[in-house]
């Protein structure tokens, strides 16, 4: 009887225990592992077994200028792709919460970059870049405009990736916003009207406050999965031309898989993890003081 009661009053905690023990395994564990590789020497080309260095292998790989760009390039990627894509996303649906023939397929048309897995839309934008045979050099000669190299070249590869991101994951930002939007209060708005508020003044002054608390979540999401990118990038250019693309996922893939660093790659890992973390954080505050 008494272990039968006890039971009941955990079944609040045994039911869930399981799914969260799996979690542990599956998220937690992985973390540490890469955390504790990082403080090794281990690389499979050597031969010999790892040993622990400690921060030595965090200096050798911090002091490295290829290490320094490709976190430069991950943060410019970034900052380019989420900024533009949430200035379009917030336009694009305060557009689709007005009322207009053809909505339903704008919206319809709206998800289908979203359902495009990222490796095909690298496949399909290889081609739409491709300096001899690409759309996009072919639209440029028809209007008199000078052709570009696009990937091909290490002054345009990075706006041109920025480009394909922002098409793809524009219209995940614009369906948080909307959905923000739809859910809103119309008494403020109706009470700016009859104050003789402008559209605009109510824009600016009721609508995109009440809806900011959605718009940084959206951005939130958006800046994570951006900091993360790789199968764009890694379909598209590889990290080229030279290392022109390289950010740093793409240089952690190339540590771990062509030249078998192993513990060097899980110090860029490691790295990467704490800039996502550290910019989430920020964004959350954000959004926390956005609500005050």
């Amino acid at each position: 009887m008494a272990q039968s009661s006890f039971t009941e009053r955990n079944l609040r905690i045994l039911f869930p225990l399981p799914a969260i023990i799996f979690v542990a395994l599956l998220m937690i564990f992985p973390v540490l592992y890469t955390l504790f590789l990082s403080f090794t020497n281990w690389n499979l080309t050597s031969g010999a077994p790892f040993s622990f260095v400690g921060f030595k292998s965090y200096a050798r790989v911090l002091a490295e200028p290829r290490f320094l760009h490709a976190l430069s390039r991950t943060f410019a990627f970034t900052f380019f792709a989420v900024v533009i894509e949430g200035f379009l996303g917030v336009a694009i649906a305060i557009i689709l919460n007005r009322a207009f023939v053809g909505k339903s397929v704008a919206k319809l048309m709206l998800l289908l970059p979203l359902v495009a897995t990222p490796v095909a839309v690298g496949i399909v934008f290889n081609l739409f870049y491709d300096p001899t045979i690409g759309l996009a050099n072919f639209m440029l000669q028809s209007v008199g405009l000078p052709q570009g190299l696009w990937i091909s070249s290490s002054a345009t590869v990075i706006p041109s990736l920025i480009l394909v991101d922002v098409w793809q994951w524009t219209p995940m930002i614009t369906l948080i916003v909307l959905a923000g939007l739809a859910g809103l209060s119309e008494e403020p708005v109706e009470a700016a009207r009859v104050d003789g508020a402008s559209e605009w003044q109510i824009l600016r002054y009721v609508t995109i406050p009440m809806v900011m608390p959605v718009i940084l979540t959206a951005v939130i999401l958006r800046l994570i999965d951006a900091l993360k990118t790789f199968d764009i990038i890694f379909a598209m250019t590889g990290g080229g031309p030279g290392y022109a693309s390289e950010t740093l996922n793409i240089l952690g893939f190339k540590y771990s898989f062509e030249y078998f660093r192993m513990g060097q790659s899980s110090v860029i890992l490691v790295v990467l993890f704490l800039v996502v973390f550290a910019c989430s954080l920020g964004i959350m505050k954000l959004r926390a003081a956005s609500e005050t």
